[in-house]
């Protein structure tokens, strides 16, 4: 039983997940700490790049997890910090992108690609003619009658 229950113990120690905050970082502040992680959560891990930083190990992870627990320390608001990030960093530095002009396009694409196309093959099977569209002569047409009359 024991053995079990150590085995059990040892197997969730690894399903859980890693908590890369260290406590040097943490601050005294709750509700500081709180946004801090909420800001962290939404923040890419550069090196990691499908990491949030506050899952990172990675020292930039570490060193962004500081950089906004300065800026929120500092006073700055919770947007304020993200803009400042972005600024340093670029856009990519954020898990969501904001909605603007450039993902509108990136998104909207291969949408109007696929209408265009669409609208292309609608327009270009109305325009097409049939190959053969003339009425069949009386000579073809007794022909034809001769043909079914017999049987093939």
């Amino acid at each position: 039983m024991r053995r079990a229950a150590i085995l059990l113990v040892g197997w969730l120690s690894l399903v859980a997940p890693a908590l890369a905050v260290q406590p040097d970082e943490v601050l005294a502040d709750p509700a500081l700490e709180a946004r801090a992680r909420g800001l962290s959560a939404e923040l890419r891990c550069m090196v990691c790049q499908n990491q949030s930083i506050d899952d990172s190990n990675a020292d930039l992870a570490r060193d962004l997890r500081v950089l906004v627990r300065e800026r929120l320390t500092a006073g700055d608001t919770d947007e304020q910090v993200i803009d400042y990030v972005v600024a340093r960093y670029g856009e990519f530095v954020l898990l969501k992108p904001r909605f603007n002009v450039r993902n509108a396009l990136l998104w909207g694409t291969p949408a109007l690609l696929l209408l265009v196309g669409g609208a292309f093959l609608i327009v270009s099977a109305r325009s097409r003619k049939p190959a053969v569209n003339a009425a069949l002569s009386a000579d073809e047409k007794a022909r034809l009658d001769a043909v079914l009359k017999d049987g093939g």
